[in-house]
């Protein structure tokens, strides 16, 4: 499923995995709040509860879209965290990975390594 999210100005777009968090998700759509930067993560809460799936991992890909299972919350990884070892993207505990961003895998503008931001998800 392809999915849009608005984070201040900038549009970007994902695709949805097919896996069971995945789906509720879609099912929740559309999404509106107000998020953090954390590192080149940006995370907000959304209203989706879900369980670590087998593959959950805390170690993810540049371009992907995670479930943060601790928090709630939606994640968009880029680049390293806080809790990063080296270049990698660290989540701050396991997460689900739920799809992951399209080609140009480009960060919304910074605003600095604890920011915030608003936006949607549709």
């Amino acid at each position: 499923m392809r999915i849009k999210f608005t984070i201040g100005a900038t549009e970007i777009l994902a695709t949805l995995n097919d896996g069971p968090t995945a789906r509720k998700i879609a099912v929740a759509l559309p999404i509106r709040g107000a998020g953090n930067y954390w590192g080149e993560e940006f995370y907000f809460s959304i209203p989706v509860q879900s369980a670590c799936e087998p593959e959950a991992s805390d170690v993810v890909e540049p371009g992907t879209v995670a479930f943060w299972v601790e928090g709630s919350c939606l994640c968009l990884f880029w680049g390293p965290t806080p809790a990063s070892r080296g270049q990698e993207c660290r989540a701050a505990s396991k997460v689900n990975v739920v799809g992951n961003v399209g080609p140009s895998r480009q960060p919304p503008e910074s605003r600095g390594t604890y920011g915030n931001g608003r936006g949607g998800l549709t």
